[in-house]
């Protein structure tokens, strides 16, 4: 296992690790974002007004267009978490090969 070869493997296995658990990151972060935006949807039902917050103060809007902007909110969210989604899928096959690679590398040096 002290070949250069193998050590740049586990180098890349490792940073494949840490992509894996940023993108996990990101992924739980956009879900509790697509939560959030359920739940605002939610209490919008039924009522002509509601109140947005731009920047630091609070705006009285029409419901039924703050119900536009957070539904095409929601769906920009559940794009971005497919796509992470995949992305997460992609590296952990590559983790795996990469991983499989390694050990049989180590049983022939055994």
């Amino acid at each position: 296992m002290n070949s250069p070869e193998q050590q740049k493997k586990l180098q890349q296995l490792q940073m494949i690790e840490q992509n894996l658990t940023n993108l996990l990151m990101q992924r739980q972060q956009f879900q509790g974002q697509i939560a959030e935006v359920e739940s605002a949807l939610k209490e919008l039902r039924g009522k002509d007004h509601a109140f947005k917050i731009i920047g630091n103060i609070m705006v009285n809007t029409k419901a039924s267009d703050l119900t536009v902007e957070l539904t095409h909110r929601k769906q920009l969210l559940e794009i971005r978490t497919k796509t992470l989604e995949k992305q997460e899928q992609q590296l952990k096959a590559k983790a795996n090969q990469m991983q499989e690679d390694v050990l049989k590398a180590m049983k022939k040096m055994k």
